[in-house]
């Protein structure tokens, strides 16, 4: 586990450095690559373990991974990165959608759900969300850009330019390199962080929800708190925010959508999982007003936010023993 830390913050670093030459040279922006490429990226060791326990029929435990993972992103994750950097900046003309896009995003689970089950065809809707979500974002970004240059060149046109003579570019080739040599590194080392935690877990006999929603979903979640770490000391504050964002739509919609296609899922401890999910909706409220409201998340609000999570757990745990 220490030596897959250590290549944790090492891949971060060469994702940070790689992922700000590369939002300069495409013109992208920070926040609309990290929010789909990064966030992608970073939450596919919530995707590995999802669909190793789809697979295996504990399709519950996918759904813990999920609600912890987004849990832990917007508390202990940009929680800690501001407790670190003492506040972090919130810059964007497009933050304000681009939150409300990620909170139906996040959200849309929960109400298909509402039934207590959560079969194909509720997956393949969470898919198309999922798509939908990441065309408004990219196309929002790009017309923002489109504007700022003045330039009369379709979307299309403005995608087929960047494959033609962007990716001939000798640098964009060498950082696109050393992105995938950090994507490598990060889901490598985040693999050994998750089968660690995850026989913790089992050693302790703990239930498969809680399981998810704690030990595992802490462990997949280490990707985004070194990215979120390096972001801010780099001075990348967008990439920060691209990727929570981003990272809670793909596992409430990606990730969610494809476990209820290999396997529907049928909520077993539903006490368990509707105190996640009023938390969810708790931490996601205060996260939106911080943000918003000054255009900055202060130290004492990531803080906050932290106790916030720690209140859950304790309430959580507190339950499962009184019942045990």
């Amino acid at each position: 586990m220490v030596i897959a830390s250590f290549l944790l913050i090492k891949a971060t670093d060469l994702l940070a450095i790689n992922l700000k030459a590369l939002a300069k040279d495409t013109k992208l922006g920070q926040l609309a690559l990290s929010g789909f490429i990064l966030a992608l990226a970073t939450s596919l060791p919530e995707l590995s373990v999802s669909m190793a326990a789809a697979f295996s029929h504990q399709s519950n435990l996918a759904l813990g991974v999920v609600l912890g993972s987004n849990l832990i992103n917007l508390s202990l994750v940009i929680g800690g990165a501001s407790l670190l950097a003492g506040r972090v900046m919130v810059k964007g003309k497009f933050l304000r959608q681009d939150i409300f896009y990620t909170f139906l995003a996040g959200t849309a689970p929960m109400v298909l759900l509402f039934d207590r089950k959560l079969g194909r065809i509720d997956g393949i809707i969470l898919l198309a969300i999922y798509g939908f979500y990441n065309i408004w974002v990219l196309n929002g970004h790009k017309r923002h850009q489109e504007l700022l240059d003045q330039h009369e060149e379709t979307i299309k046109d403005k995608i087929n330019h960047f494959l033609v003579r962007r990716l001939k570019s000798r640098r964009t080739r060498r950082e696109l390199a050393w992105v995938f040599v950090g994507l490598a590194l990060l889901l490598f080392s985040a693999e050994i962080l998750v089968k660690s935690a995850s026989q913790i877990a089992l050693g302790l006999n703990l239930p498969i929800l809680l399981i998810g929603l704690f030990l595992v979903s802490i462990g997949t979640s280490l990707p985004e708190l070194a990215l979120s770490i390096r972001a801010i000391q780099k001075k990348m504050p967008q990439m920060v925010f691209g990727n929570i964002l981003g990272s809670v739509a793909a596992n409430g919609t990606l990730i969610i959508g494809l476990t209820a296609l290999v396997h529907p899922i049928q909520i077993v401890a539903f006490k368990e999982y509707l105190l996640a999910t009023l938390a969810f909706i708790i931490i996601f409220a205060f996260f939106y007003l911080f943000t918003l409201t000054k255009h900055r998340l202060d130290r004492w609000e990531g803080l906050f936010l932290l106790l916030l999570f720690l209140v859950f757990a304790l309430l959580e745990l507190t339950g499962w023993l009184n019942f045990t």
